[in-house]
């Protein structure tokens, strides 16, 4: 079977997020499920198969780190949808059928996608204590994502704060079911972006995530209060970095970006 890796949130190679994509004709077992995820050891791995017509979706999707499946992936998403369009399986909108309901993803004529997502509720709560320790800066607010995104979500001085970041992964897994999303005010929204994101999720065998969709449903109403306008972009300072277009409305919140195809090959196994 075909299996191809993308970059997410990118309109180049070896930038944004890689995630490996397979369309199958039904989902195997979950520990081969599992098993092709650790081997292809990116962030995610998503395994998609079509439904029949009719229903509430077009294809069924589910999303792997290499070392748990997960209920919500931004990129993989995206990186599935480019799969379907750029190889003709698939035209105009697709509905996926995912642990977190039916999501969306509408093409663009710049080759971009729009990703329909669940907003995710933010909850304030206390600066756990250790947690600057851990981190490796002093947060000024820290926000429950809620069960979708399962992260404490912190915001931090600056850019700069963010940029330096070098936390102790093992330290922070105690923090939240899947991590930490760090985030400030760009510091010069000149340059194409309002706020900066890193995301460390030691919780699911990622130390640091490149560019992280899920966590935009959770950032953008963060920003959107703040800065007083529903559409923002957002950059994720990882080493690879990514840009994500969001757009907050009400209780779904659109993210849009590019995908590349960097590697297609065969699965043996």
């Amino acid at each position: 079977m075909r299996i191809r890796i993308v970059d997410a949130f990118t309109d180049r190679p070896f930038s944004g997020n890689p995630a490996g994509v397979l369309l199958l004709d039904s989902f195997p077992d979950d520990a081969w499920l599992q098993n092709v995820a650790l081997e292809v050891n990116h962030a995610e791995t998503a395994f998609a198969h079509r439904l029949p017509q009719g229903g509430a979706a077009d294809w069924a999707l589910r999303w792997f780190t290499p070392a748990t499946e997960v209920a919500m992936c931004g990129h993989a998403t995206l990186a599935t949808a480019h799969v379907l369009h750029s190889t003709g399986v698939h035209e105009g909108p697709v509905r996926f059928a995912t642990l977190s309901g039916v999501l969306v993803a509408t093409p663009h004529e710049d080759g971009s996608l729009t990703l329909d997502f669940p907003t995710a509720p933010l909850t304030p709560v206390e600066v756990p204590a250790g947690a600057a320790e851990a981190l490796g800066a002093a947060p000024r607010t820290a926000f429950d994502t809620g069960p979708n995104v399962r992260d404490l979500l912190v915001e931090v001085a600056d850019e700069e704060t963010v940029l330096g970041l070098t936390p102790d992964h093992k330290a922070l897994a105690r923090y939240s079911e899947r991590g930490i999303i760090a985030t400030a005010r760009a510091e010069d929204p000149s340059r194409g972006y309002d706020f900066v994101s890193r995301c460390f999720f030691p919780n699911v065998g990622i130390d640091e995530d490149p560019v992280t969709g899920s966590a935009h449903t959770a950032l953008a109403p963060y920003w959107s209060e703040r800065l007083g306008r529903p559409d923002l972009t957002g950059l994720q300072a990882s080493p690879r970095s990514g840009l994500v277009r969001t757009g907050l409305r009400g209780d779904r919140t659109l993210l849009t970006g590019h995908a590349v195809t960097v590697i297609e090959g065969e699965l043996l196994a």
